[in-house]
């Protein structure tokens, strides 16, 4: 029985390992900043929101709230199991995907919006697959880090917090 707590102890944080090397180890997304982006996003009903990395799923469950089709990929499997228990309480529910999957092997080409807070050291790799994915018009966001050689067409600055970077793709 230790034996196996053991290695299911192991297993958990080897993920959460993983996700690190992978995009970013899981730190959640401010409730205020969710609100900013929400504003920023300028969120249509039934558009599809995906976040890289969707950590506990708030974010999702945020833009559903407000009529997005919401889909979040997540490695780490605690963050992941968060998600999903917090997606059972939610009165939209069936417009709220999570994937226990690496987003470096999804297809972004439905997204209407990607958001992401990921470390920047992937950026260009990411910068590459949304430049070869994306449907002309989508729209990126970025928390914390600027995307370099793209110019945002607007950047929420909030005094105290991390800034949210909007980008469009022509």
């Amino acid at each position: 029985m230790v034996t196996m707590l053991a290695i299911f102890i192991f297993i958990f944080l080897l993920t959460f390992v993983y996700a690190g090397i992978r995009g970013a180890p899981w730190v959640p997304t401010k409730k205020k900043d969710i609100e900013r982006f929400l504003k920023l996003a300028k969120i249509i009903p039934n558009q599809k929101i995906y976040d890289l990395g969707c950590g506990d799923g708030r974010l999702i469950c945020a833009a559903a709230k407000v009529g997005a089709e919401a889909q979040g990929f997540e490695i780490s499997l605690f963050p992941y199991l968060l998600a999903n228990i917090y997606r059972i309480f939610q009165k939209n529910k069936s417009k709220i995907k999570i994937s226990y999957k690496d987003f470096w092997y999804a297809n972004l080409n439905n997204a209407d919006i990607v958001y992401f807070f990921l470390m920047p050291k992937i950026y260009p790799k990411l910068k590459q697959k949304l430049e070869k994915e994306l449907k002309h018009g989508a729209k990126v966001i970025t928390y914390v880090w600027p995307i370099k050689e793209w110019t945002p067409i607007k950047v929420d600055v909030v005094k105290g917090y991390p800034n949210l970077y909007l980008y469009q793709r022509y």
